[in-house]
């Protein structure tokens, strides 16, 4: 490789690198209602911009929630926190299947809601918080055709940003709502009783979609 050509690889890479390393500050920096603002409007302009999602293409659907949204939910509290007192008990493997089986589980429930989304906005109201703060409540309503729709978040500041940990859609927070169903289904049959339940459930909605 003579030296032009190591000199501009050498660049590229340090552009890269620097490219990276900004965007990571900047995501690590970024107000969780400011995060939240971003992340809904991208989505609802991707919806609007690609007409196979608007017609309820389950697979562009799920895609563009895998990577769009669920990189800002900390999946693993998420999951402790539905299953409660239980999750200690589990083994590690027992624990993994489980934050598996909810995530696919809550990603086909989000996705499914998104495809019915039309000319929707959303309304990111005031965070009432202290720059101190490493958990915080951020407040929003979906504005369309009909009342404004409740959605709020409960998020939790990381060393690489906010993340969300619980949603409240219509005044009932999503993980008090799965704590109780996955209590009752753990008395019934256990840890993989539930985890059973899930993968059936996950199994019987892609049935439905197909």
């Amino acid at each position: 490789m003579n030296r032009r050509i190591f000199s501009h690889v050498v660049g590229a890479s340090l552009t890269l690198a620097l490219l990276a390393t900004s965007f990571t500050v900047r995501a690590a920096d970024e107000a969780p209602d400011a995060l939240i603002k971003r992340t809904s409007s991208e989505v609802l302009d991707s919806i609007k911009a690609d007409k196979s999602i608007q017609s309820g293409d389950a697979t562009k659907i799920i895609a563009l929630v895998d990577g769009k949204v669920m990189p800002h939910v900390n999946f693993t509290r998420m999951t402790a926190a539905a299953v409660g007192r239980n999750w200690r008990q589990a083994t590690p493997e027992q624990q993994k299947r489980l934050q598996d089986e909810f995530k696919t589980l809550l990603v086909r429930t989000y996705s499914g809601a998104l495809s019915q989304v039309k000319d929707q906005t959303v309304n990111v109201k005031p965070l009432r918080a202290s720059p101190a703060d490493t958990e915080v409540q951020v407040r929003t309503e979906i504005i369309g055709r009909g009342d404004p729709i409740q959605l709020d978040y409960r998020m939790e500041k990381t060393p690489t940003g906010w993340k969300i940990y619980d949603l409240n859609v219509l005044g009932i927070w999503l993980v008090e709502t799965y704590r109780t169903q996955f209590a009752q289904e753990i008395s019934a049959k256990g840890v993989d009783g539930l985890i059973a339940a899930l993968a059936q459930r996950n199994k019987s909605n892609v049935e439905k979609k197909s």
